[in-house]
């Protein structure tokens, strides 16, 4: 078990579908010494069976879902741990909605990348309930979130491991890490 910190901090990492969310989030969470929450397996199983048949989520589907992300940070900080979750994090409000629940101690990774790129990992994918039918309604959604406070922004132009050492320096001159 992860030593206790004085201040605990959250970090999502995010981004649209086929970014490297969880590879990434592993990847730091290994570095770290942190507990990672794959965001994915918490979505209510309505909303699984929504995008697994190709069918975009709404805001009011997404709102229990980032509440449940929220508690599940706020727990770990509770109980004195540091935290990272994948999840998609698209729009500034939602992002705003998770900082609320873990009153601000919360930092984000966005994993930014072309459409083309986005396309080819999804494609490459095996076994994600999310179809790449889904990706031109997730990037219409993003908000890139330039100027917010907490934000890290890597390229996934990389390799995963590439990609992970970008964030973990980016991170560290946010004093985190």
């Amino acid at each position: 078990m992860p030593e206790t910190n004085a201040t605990p901090y959250a970090i999502i990492v995010m981004g649209v579908s086929g970014c490297g969310k969880s590879s990434v989030g592993r990847k730091i969470s290994d570095a770290l010494g942190m507990q990672f929450v794959e965001g994915d397996q918490l979505h209510p199983a309505l909303n699984v069976e929504k995008m697994s048949n190709g069918v975009p989520l709404t805001d009011d589907d997404r709102m229990p879902w980032l509440d449940l992300i929220g508690e599940t940070m706020q727990a770990s900080l509770d109980r004195g741990q540091d935290v990272i979750v994948s999840c998609s994090a698209l729009k500034r409000a939602y992002r705003d909605r998770l900082r609320k629940a873990v009153h601000g101690k919360l930092f984000f990774v966005y994993l930014s990348g072309s459409k083309e790129l986005l396309t080819q990992r999804m494609g490459e994918r095996k076994g994600h309930f999310m179809p790449l039918s889904l990706l031109e309604s997730q990037l219409a959604t993003l908000e890139v979130p330039t100027g917010e406070p907490g934000v890290v922004t890597v390229d996934i132009d990389n390799t995963i491991e590439e990609i992970s050492k970008k964030a973990l320096r980016d991170l560290k001159s946010l004093g985190v890490a």
